[in-house]
């Protein structure tokens, strides 16, 4: 079992920003992919951004060139970095780790709130 527990979420006005923290119970230094989720009111659970151990990044249309994920393996914590926030961005974000070893082993967060006041 994995536990991975997320900080940094928060009520935020619009273009400002917030720094998210997720930290696992296990080293992620193997290969694995870490990444954020996001589910508003309403609406199903979407990718926000993820980072492969290879260091392969895959963002959301929505969010490139605002939001900034990264990876820090000696912490086994993965950041996302998240400006210009929109009230749109408004939603729980969802850390996830997953890796494929003979089968997929997927791991989520208990996410925390994002809110992004006009």
């Amino acid at each position: 079992q994995v536990q991975l527990v997320e900080s940094g979420g928060g009520l935020v006005q619009a273009g400002g920003s917030l720094r998210l923290s997720c930290v696992a119970s296990r080293s992620i230094s193997t290969i694995n992919v870490m990444g954020w989720y996001r589910q508003a009111p309403g609406k199903q659970r979407e990718l926000v951004a993820d980072i492969a151990s290879d260091g392969r990044i895959t963002y959301a249309d929505s969010v490139k060139g605002r939001f900034s994920i990264s990876r820090d393996n000696t912490k086994n914590t993965v950041y996302l970095q998240m400006n210009s926030l929109k009230p749109e961005d408004t939603a729980v974000y969802y850390c996830n780790l997953h890796w494929a070893l003979g089968r997929l082993y997927n791991y989520w967060g208990q996410g925390t709130q994002v809110t992004v006041s006009s």
